[in-house]
């Protein structure tokens, strides 16, 4: 009769045991949460670039686009060399998927022309940094690199602050470095026109854009005005680089008509990447 007094005590023993297996296991969970930060979720990766692949540099630009750049090519009566040079050289590249370029070298009776078009796709490496936030700040490094000058007061921007009530250009205020200039020293138009060509921002192509413009100081030899277009859309950066050296000593290559040139160039190619 003694031995049923333990009966109820070992079933107790035995449940006792049985949930204290089940809070064990249970508590295995918060431990595995604190080892992760304590909040139970992996941070999301940053987004990718739109871009994935490049396109072919060198059937990028159009014949029509190379007769307008390059006007030697059209001096070349030999077929297969006009086709040759309509052609280009690829530049050397290691990883097709992340950089191309292509570049043109025609001769003519005026002057020597020279092309060239770069792709660079941007990935990050940084999983909390995304490919166009990578593409972003090598484009301003880029930017900063071609040290552009200041912005001045254009004709546009003098109509502008003279309809708001400030003081228009050529008054003692206005002057771009920021020391006073006599009045009637200079036309809003002859202002505009030197500005307009001067290196600086671009508002219109891609996402953000620049133009440079250099002249060689050569004394010796023509000079070689260099214009270079860079932009970016998304995670790809696109960079123009259009030079010309006359033939003849003295002449000195036109600024506006190569920046046009070269500013066309861009926006067919900002297009193009969009499609």
């Amino acid at each position: 009769m003694q031995r049923k007094a333990y009966a109820p005590g070992i079933a107790a023993l035995l449940a006792a045991l049985l949930a204290g297996c089940t809070g064990g296991s249970g508590d295995d969970g918060p431990t595995d949460d604190s080892n992760r930060g304590g909040t139970g979720t992996a941070s999301a990766a940053a987004e990718p670039g739109r871009y994935r692949t490049l396109p072919e540099p060198c059937g990028a630009v159009g014949h029509s686009s190379l007769d307008e750049l390059l006007p030697g090519i059209r001096q070349i009566t030999d077929g297969e060399q006009r086709e040759k040079a309509y052609e280009g050289e690829a530049t050397v590249t290691y990883d097709t998927d992340r950089k191309v370029g292509c570049q043109w070298k025609v001769d003519s009776q005026q002057a020597t022309d020279h092309l060239l078009v770069d792709f660079e796709r941007v990935v990050s490496y940084d999983s909390a940094v995304s490919d166009d936030s990578q593409a972003e700040q090598l484009f301003a490094e880029k930017e900063a690199a071609a040290h552009l000058p200041e912005p001045t007061v254009t004709e546009s921007t003098a109509t502008e602050s003279t309809a708001a009530g400030s003081t228009p250009t050529g008054s003692s205020s206005t002057a771009p470095s920021g020391s006073p200039s006599p009045s009637g020293t200079s036309s809003p138009s002859a202002s505009a026109a030197s500005t307009d060509l001067q290196p600086r921002v671009l508002e219109d192509v891609g996402d953000e854009a620049f133009l440079d413009d250099e002249l060689s100081s050569s004394g010796s030899t023509a000079k070689q005005r260099t214009v270079t277009v860079a932009f970016r859309t998304s995670n790809v950066i696109v960079t123009i680089e259009y030079a010309e050296q006359p033939a003849t000593v003295g002449v000195v290559p036109d600024s506006k008509e190569m920046q046009d040139r070269a500013r066309k160039l861009a926006s067919q190619l900002a297009d193009s990447l969009s499609d």
